[in-house]
């Protein structure tokens, strides 16, 4: 996320052409990204600590919001925004679409059997996060395309 307010609409503008499949795709794997940190670190943990499945997937939540917002804060604070209207300007965008990611990421997981597992060593722990990945991709494509649409979401790359 570079550039000032002026860049920040003009991409708006272009969300509405035929340019809004590759900016939701863009926005979508900035969110990936930030989420799987974040949630590889929680489901680890968890595992590790041998914490209630339940437990893991509320810390691997936690943890993909904190790095998801960090992702998307860095940017405009380095560019002197401050830290609050940074927040202002992501937090909506940012939570509705980390929320649907992480949704679907610990629901894959879970149902593959990587959030119960003993150890990170297992074969099990990484099949879990292996499908968990392209399964938040999947969900929260659409939903940042309509973010990116409404002007809900800031895409700014």
């Amino acid at each position: 996320m570079h550039g000032s307010h002026a860049h920040h609409q003009h991409h708006h503008h272009h969300a509405h052409g035929g340019s809004s499949a590759a900016l939701a795709t863009s926005a979508t794997l900035h969110c990936l990204t930030g989420c799987a940190i974040g949630e590889f670190i929680g489901l680890a943990i968890g595992v590790s600590l041998g914490l209630n499945p339940w437990i893991t997937m509320g810390l691997a939540t936690v943890l993909g919001f904190a790095s998801g917002y960090t992702l998307g804060l860095l940017p405009l604070v380095r560019q002197g925004m401050s830290f609050a209207h940074a927040f202002k300007t992501i937090w909506l965008g940012e939570t509705i679409s980390i929320a649907v990611m992480e949704l679907a990421m610990n629901f894959t997981d879970y149902h593959v059997g990587g959030v119960t597992t003993s150890s990170v060593f297992s074969l099990q722990f990484w099949l879990g996060y292996a499908a968990a990945l392209p399964a938040g991709f999947v969900a929260a494509w659409p939903v940042n395309w309509w973010l990116l649409k409404k002007n809900v979401k800031q895409q700014c790359h």
